[in-house]
């Protein structure tokens, strides 16, 4: 895996620190795929996280919302003693982070048939939308005239 330095822009950009700290996360997330997922966008401020858990319990199931990231952490301890022949279903536990962008809330979560998912909306708040400036005419009293001066 390469590794970037990112000091140049350091020196060059003010403001940008959350994306280069997302930058060198996502080189240092491992490549565990475990529990696998899909992200949807359901319409322009509207996102979903689905999670397969077959195997667990919304129990066993802590979703954490602070600042721009959403935890989802799963634990399950094996109870009862078995004797397995063949062990393909996964039961480990697992934690996986989701980076959000700012104004993105955690809606309401969800749990169906081994399926989590996690409702996002994108809300931003009156004062950073974007308005429309009415442009108003300026009277003829409020003009500065110009004076010129004969040459003598």
């Amino acid at each position: 895996m390469r590794t970037h330095d990112f000091a140049p822009l350091w020196r060059s950009t003010i403001g940008f620190d959350r994306l280069f700290d997302l930058a060198e996360t996502a080189q240092r997330a491992s490549e565990d795929n475990y529990p696998p997922y899909n992200i949807e966008r359901l319409a322009d401020d509207r996102y979903q996280i689905s999670l397969a858990v077959g195997g667990f319990s919304p129990e066993d199931i802590v979703i954490t919302a602070e600042q721009n990231v959403v935890t989802v952490e799963g634990s399950k301890s094996d109870k009862t003693e078995r004797d397995f022949l063949y062990r393909g279903i996964s039961h480990r536990s697992f934690k996986r982070q989701f980076s959000l962008a700012e104004y993105v809330q955690v809606k309401g979560a969800a749990f169906d048939n081994g399926l989590l998912t996690i409702e996002l909306v994108r809300e931003i708040p009156e004062a950073m939308k974007p308005r429309r400036i009415a442009i108003g005419a300026a009277s003829a009293g409020n003009v500065p005239k110009l004076e010129a001066k004969a040459a003598a």
